[in-house]
């Protein structure tokens, strides 16, 4: 093989691996900064919703999770951004992945799904990165209100009745998950669709699974 073919072949090898050790790495990064395991099942479900979007559309699915695992690194540490300026979340997130070598695409999605950074989204990953943060969170909560606890009991129909509930997950705003779907440029149904069947997927890390799974598990 000619010296200048042999050298491309290594510098392609190298960046297939560099790009397969993203979700592990990511993964790690994340379990060092965030202890909270409430948190850490968010990061794992806007992972899983990446994912899952990144494989239906042909992108990288390594390095959509990665993202989706990284959006919150900060949120433990710096909760808020109205009082901290360009100090907290996700400004402390992005230029940290920054200073260690995370690729410029990573950090600016990372900033692009909080509003307030004034990063406009406009690559699909930023877009789906958005349309996944709220909406995973708000259809995890949906889930956990119901009795059985199940995921495999929530469909379209329930996440959208509990949307027009008002007093129900206060803190999660609907309009941005109508955003979402608009930005994406899909129906909010179809959006909600693919969100449930990436978290049903890893219903179990998530603790979607349900009370008769857990039951059953404590029982052996």
């Amino acid at each position: 093989m000619p010296p200048i073919l042999a050298s491309k072949s290594r510098n392609t090898l190298f960046e297939l691996v560099f790009v397969a050790e993203l979700q592990p790495r990511a993964l790690k990064v994340l379990h060092e900064w965030v202890k909270s395991e409430s948190l850490r099942r968010h990061c794992y479900a806007v992972g899983d919703c990446m994912r899952h979007f990144a494989q239906k559309n042909g992108e990288n699915a390594d390095l959509w999770e990665a993202v989706g695992l990284l959006h919150d690194m900060d949120y433990e540490r710096y909760p808020g951004q109205e009082q901290n300026g360009q100090q907290g979340h996700p400004f402390v997130a992005a230029q940290w992945l920054r200073d260690n070598g995370w690729s410029d695409e990573i950090c600016r999605a990372v900033l692009s799904h909080a509003n307030y950074s004034n990063v406009p989204r406009q690559t699909s990953i930023e877009k789906t990165l958005y349309a996944a943060d709220e909406l995973s969170g708000f259809v995890t909560a949906v889930v956990l209100v119901r009795p059985s606890r199940s995921i495999s009991e929530v469909d379209v129909k329930a996440v959208k009745k509990k949307m027009k509930d008002k007093a129900f997950a206060r803190a999660v705003n609907r309009q941005d998950i109508i955003d979402g779907a608009a930005q994406l440029g899909v129906p909010l149904e179809e959006l909600i669709t693919e969100v449930i069947t990436a978290l049903r997927a890893d219903a179990e890390r998530l603790g979607l699974t349900g009370q008769l799974v857990n039951l059953s598990s404590s029982s052996q």
